[in-house]
């Protein structure tokens, strides 16, 4: 009897050690299992911050891109394609053209710019020596109108001061003409420009009706299209106008100032030939 006590005391004990061993191997599991948990939480989390970092950087970026200013360049380019080809095109070469004539002209009338001063006392002074070829030359060798005036005036001398008064004249008329040319070309870019920019801004205008009638609503998303076209045309037709109408009255005052130093010069030139002669 003792045995069978002792056998089923000792079979007590090792079923409670291995009991105990199990719970004791289930607890360590699930602790495992619990920082496995913890650490993948962890990780989700990190990669859910640089996932979060990564999205503020683009949007950082795309803002910054968005906010950068335009250069004057590419603000005249977009302008230019929103204003439409087909009308844009003829404002830009009615200026263009207007500027290469203003240019041609500011060099024309620069090169005609004489020294009178030095020119009358040259030739007085072979007048006075009696010596009017040599004062045909020194009008030969100058540039400008009034040396060509004085020439064709010392070219008559031998027909009378009056002819060579009606030379004078007569060819000053002629400088003069030659000074004004193509200005006229100017004025007419001056005029055109703007007729363009007024044109796109009626046909933008009844594309904006157009629109407004297929769409049958008066939004502004419907009528910007058409209002920008004729804003925009008219906006670069003005400007062209004002630029050109700028070089325009330079132009005309340079020469008003050549044309009065040509009548001052000769009245002098015919009080020198009237004082020598003989």
């Amino acid at each position: 009897m003792k045995k069978v006590i002792a056998l089923l005391s000792i079979a007590g004990l090792l079923t409670f050690s291995n009991f105990n061993g199990l719970k004791a191997q289930d607890q360590v599991q699930a602790t495992e299992a619990t920082e496995q948990t913890t650490d993948t939480t962890a990780a989700v989390a990190d990669s859910n911050a640089a996932v979060a970092d990564t999205n503020a950087t683009v949007e950082t970026t795309e803002e910054e891109a968005v906010v950068a200013p335009l250069t004057f360049h590419q603000v005249l380019k977009q302008k230019y394609i929103e204003g439409g080809a087909l009308w844009m095109t003829p404002i830009l070469l009615c200026l263009l053209l207007g500027l290469a004539l203003v240019i041609e002209r500011v060099l024309y009338l620069n090169l005609a710019t004489t020294n009178v001063e030095k020119l009358l006392a040259s030739i007085e002074e072979n007048v006075k020596k009696g010596d009017y070829n040599a004062a045909k030359e020194v009008c030969r060798n100058t540039r400008g109108p009034v040396a060509s005036i004085f020439y064709q005036g010392l070219d008559r001398i031998d027909e009378g001061l009056e002819n060579v008064e009606k030379a004078i004249t007569s060819y000053g008329g002629v400088q003069m003409g030659r000074l004004e040319s193509n200005l006229s070309w100017i004025a007419l870019f001056i005029a055109i420009a703007p007729m363009f920019g007024f044109l796109g801004t009626v046909i933008g205008m009844v594309q904006a009706f157009d629109d407004i009638e297929r769409a049958g609503d008066i939004s502004p998303t419907v009528v910007a299209g058409g209002m920008k076209l004729a804003l925009i045309t008219t906006v670069f037709g003005l400007i062209c106008g004002l630029i050109l109408q700028i070089c325009y009255n330079y132009l005309i005052s340079k020469i008003e100032g050549l044309v009065n130093t040509m009548e001052d010069s000769s009245i002098t030139f015919m009080d020198i030939l009237i004082k020598n002669r003989k």
